[in-house]
């Protein structure tokens, strides 16, 4: 089956769409990921209530209007949580944490050799700041899931 099934064809009238929109529902409702097609449909605000062109995740457009008022509060939390800027923050810090234990404690200032005991207590500065950091930002995620107490 084309893609072109699920889309109302240009200038396509209603009794022309009708049989086309059916066997697309059908081939949806059959279909594995159903319920993740109609989940991204929703995230990505598709349809509206007013016009009918094409089917996605077993839904028409107006379909897809109505699930999305129906359950907006759900669908807001779920596009915050795609846009999830902690879990950005928490690789990002995870990564420079990383970069700076690995990092060679031989280090040269103003021409001359530091010791390898003051760049590796920078290090540990640096080091525990950063975990510091990713166990607040952890610690705010795990309590609004709902976890009081990590495991």
């Amino acid at each position: 089956m084309s893609i072109d099934a699920f889309f109302r064809g240009d200038g396509e009238t209603d009794i022309e769409w009708a049989p086309r929109r059916t066997a697309a529902l059908r081939v949806c409702a059959g279909c594995p990921v159903r319920a993740a097609c109609e989940e991204l449909a929703l995230r990505d605000g598709e349809g509206a209530p007013d016009v009918d062109e094409f089917v996605r995740g077993g839904l028409t457009g107006p379909e897809l209007a109505a699930a999305r008022v129906a359950h907006a509060v759900r669908l807001a939390v779920a596009v915050d949580a795609d846009r999830d800027t902690e879990g950005s923050q928490l690789d990002t810090l995870m990564a420079q944490r990383h970069v700076v234990a690995t990092t060679s404690t031989e280090r040269v200032r103003d021409g001359k050799r530091v010791p390898a005991a003051v760049v590796q207590q920078e290090h540990n500065v640096q080091i525990q700041s950063l975990s510091l950091q990713i166990a607040k930002v952890q610690t705010a995620r795990r309590v609004r899931a709902g976890w009081g107490v990590a495991a």
